[in-house]
């Protein structure tokens, strides 16, 4: 007797396979009724926090457009200078948070001679030699405005331990140096103090269920409710600071795996998330939101070297971050095939076993999950639209519209 979950996953992936079946693979999907579902889940999360969608996560323009248009998201989190420009040209929306701060001086030259851009895009700021550079470029003089957010850094560094846990972004900690680099922004002419953002990398962007470590993963949730607890206090304090410097048009923080942590925050006035979209393999590992599959590519069998072996072409698909097994792409369907701990996925080939491979033959395809969000389009032109059990059409990537903002 078939029991009802494998049939589930029998039919979803007689949908993928039918509805994909005139094109040929390698190719990315991404299944609109997840993606939007995902939005809808995020939406409640955030209980009435307005959220901005980050494209790093995304990188496919159809769909920023897509979420942007739906009630509870408004702005996007862009990951360099040039896209939003970009993004700012397509008109795409009029509020655009350059994440990470910028180097790139043809881009800052392009800001600061367009005041429509300037009005738009918010540069990220932790450090006065920041400020410098821009000047640097086009004295203020010479140029439009320019908005910029202070990053706080968000790590949690536990009292008398010398340790850092979270990423390492911002060397702005503590409330006071926030509020100086505030004071340094208010006395510079040509600047414009918009914004205060933290991202919380330990909490939003780490799982507290990593397969075969429940003792870690013990650890790592009693360490996000301490950091949390900590930040939390932090922020509102640096933000009264800051404020008492100059009024804040948004308090930005958060990520999809702590959007409902976040939102509750009276300080934070927005919360970034973009992941939790696509939902790739990372967040299988969180406890308190699962994103349904909702970006997926298939690759072709074209080789059987067993009897319980195929071999995938292409493949390689490998996640940023640190090297480790929970970086490469895992098998999706057909239920049952893993990679293979000598070789994972290759560049030009990818073997998979298990039960499942004894009943593919070449030419068929095998549906796989990317690690992380975003990552996935710059291995692909295009992505096919998937909803219900058609394909509406296919939309290019960032790749695909001959955009690498690398």
């Amino acid at each position: 007797m078939v029991r009802a979950g494998r049939l589930a996953r029998m039919d979803a992936r007689a949908r993928l396979d039918t509805a994909t079946a005139p094109l040929d693979p390698p190719l990315a999907l991404v299944d609109l009724d997840a993606f939007d579902a995902n939005a809808a889940d995020l939406e409640a999360r955030a209980a009435g926090t307005p959220l901005r969608v980050a494209s790093k996560s995304v990188r496919v323009r159809a769909l920023l457009d897509r979420v942007l248009a739906r009630p509870g998201w408004s702005g996007v989190l862009a990951y360099a200078l040039g896209e939003a420009l970009w993004l700012h040209e397509q008109g795409l929306t009029d509020d655009v948070v350059v994440g990470y701060p910028t180097a790139d001086r043809g881009a800052i030259a392009r800001l600061a001679a367009d005041e429509a851009a300037a009005f738009t895009i918010t540069l990220m700021v932790d450090d006065a030699a920041q400020l410098d550079l821009v000047d640097a470029v086009r004295p203020p003089a010479a140029r439009a405005p320019i908005k910029v957010c202070l990053e706080l850094d968000a790590s949690w560094r536990p009292a008398g331990r010398p340790l850092h846990v979270g990423t390492r972004r911002s060397p702005v900690h503590g409330t006071a140096p926030l509020a100086a680099l505030a004071a340094e922004v208010a006395r510079r002419p040509g600047f414009v103090l918009d914004g205060v953002m933290a991202y919380e990398g330990q909490i939003a962007g780490l799982g507290d269920r990593p397969p075969g470590a429940r003792v870690r993963g013990a650890a790592v949730r009693a360490m996000q409710r301490r950091s949390a607890a900590e930040l939390a206090e932090r922020r509102a304090a640096a933000v009264e600071a800051v404020s008492a410097v100059a009024p804040l048009r948004f308090v930005n923080g958060g990520g999809t795996g702590s959007v409902h942590l976040t939102a509750r925050e009276p300080a934070v006035t927005e919360v970034a998330a973009g992941s939790g979209l696509f939902g790739p393999t990372l967040f299988d590992a969180y406890t308190a939101w699962r994103p349904r599959p909702a970006a997926l590519f298939a690759l072709p069998v074209v080789r059987r070297p067993s009897r319980r072996i195929a071999t995938l072409y292409a493949g390689g698909y490998i996640a940023s971050g640190p090297p480790g097994r929970d970086r490469q792409p895992s098998v999706f369907l057909p239920e049952g095939l893993s990679l293979l701990a000598t070789e994972g996925a290759g560049e030009v080939q990818t073997p998979v076993r298990g039960r499942a491979a004894g009943a593919l033959r070449v030419g068929d395809r095998v549906w796989l999950r990317h690690a992380k969000a975003g990552e996935l389009c710059e291995r692909f032109d295009e992505v096919q639209l998937l909803s219900g059990d058609a394909l509406t059409g296919a939309t290019p990537t960032y790749r695909g519209e001959r955009r690498n903002f690398g």
